[in-house]
């Protein structure tokens, strides 16, 4: 997409830009919650009432009786205390605060830039078609928890990758949006090097949430090999053969440390090529940076069977490691130099 810089886009293209703000803070705010099991605390989706907190120490023992009554309390947190309770259900309710919120930010100011005509038909469509793919996110969120208040307390990893995956996806379409909007009109230049860059940066993300939801990271905390071997030893393989790429604990980890070898291989690729135009303001510069505290963040969250505060780190970092490679593309695509 590519149209004027005016100034009636400008309050357009900031306003997208606090709504992939928004959508960051909610990838890392999951990120939290899942880390700390506390996706499982609230057992009901309540989309209006639901804003509201308990506020009384009846409302509060309310909610404690809901959750004590599903299986994650009987199997993993029997004998939780109450202020146990809050600490894993604030986590929830802030995650859910924040879906509603960038909802309320999305949908109020696009319907006032339709109403104004500071947005195309083109355009409007596109937002539009964000803005369902954000309640289509809310749905799989609940379909995620509701996989998790069964006999086996753990949600499935499969939803919880399809959930975060599509808020990646939101937040690389607003963003993508609000670039295009940036630059003046122009032919298209495209880069295969760097569209690339973007499906590794996403399929990284993709098998950590794999990794996450199995648990894997608590297995092979070693460096650089697993267990002494470039391949995980003593994996049982299962059945069908290509069920181990999504549901071997052993497998998934091996993925998705290949996956980072292989983004820094095309990194170093890109990096020789564009070597005589390499400085630190070049978004290539971003993704180094990004990229070689991922991997040591990375490491060490291995080596320490992924404690929560590295775990967060982690995550997060990889979200801005995808951020870096997105505006790498977006800088080759709309030949952008600067936000």
């Amino acid at each position: 997409m590519h149209t004027t810089n005016t100034d009636s886009q400008k309050p357009v293209r900031y306003w997208l830009y606090a709504c992939a703000a928004i959508v960051f803070a909610i990838v890392v705010i999951g990120g939290i919650t899942r880390l700390t099991r506390s996706g499982l605390s609230i057992t009901e989706w309540k989309p209006v009432s639901g804003v509201v907190p308990p506020l009384t120490a009846a409302h509060w023992q309310s909610e404690f009786d809901k959750y004590k009554a599903t299986p994650e309390y009987h199997h993993v947190n029997r004998g939780m205390s109450l202020d146990e309770f809050k600490n894993i259900y604030w986590w929830e309710f802030i995650h859910r605060i924040f879906a509603r919120l960038v909802g309320v930010v999305f949908l109020i100011p696009f319907l006032w830039f339709l109403y104004r005509r500071q947005i195309s038909r083109a355009l409007g469509a596109r937002l539009a078609f964000v803005f369902l793919l954000g309640g289509f996110q809310g749905f799989l969120g609940w379909y995620m928890v509701k996989s998790g208040l069964v006999n086996d307390p753990h949600v499935s990893h499969l939803r919880l990758m399809s959930h975060l995956m599509t808020a990646v996806l939101i937040y690389a379409l607003i963003l993508m949006t609000a670039w295009g909007l940036k630059t003046e009109s122009r032919e298209r230049q495209h880069s295969f090097g760097a569209a690339a860059m973007v499906a590794f940066a996403f399929l990284i993300l993709a098998s950590g949430a794999l990794v996450a939801g199995l648990k894997a990271g608590k297995m092979y905390n070693t460096f650089p090999l697993m267990n002494g071997a470039y391949f995980p030893p003593g994996t049982e393989w299962l059945s069908p053969s290509y069920t181990n790429f999504y549901n071997n604990p052993g497998v998934v980890q091996f993925e998705h440390r290949n996956l980072a070898y292989a983004f820094g291989l095309l990194m170093a690729v890109l990096v020789w090529r564009e070597r005589k135009n390499l400085s630190i303001r070049h978004p290539l510069a971003l993704v180094i940076v990004a990229y070689l505290l991922q991997v040591l963040l990375g490491v060490f969250t291995l080596l320490h069977a992924v404690p929560v505060s590295l775990g967060a780190l982690h995550q997060t970092n990889a979200l801005i490691l995808f951020t870096t490679a997105l505006w790498y593309w977006a800088a080759k695509r709309y030949a952008l130099c600067a936000f």
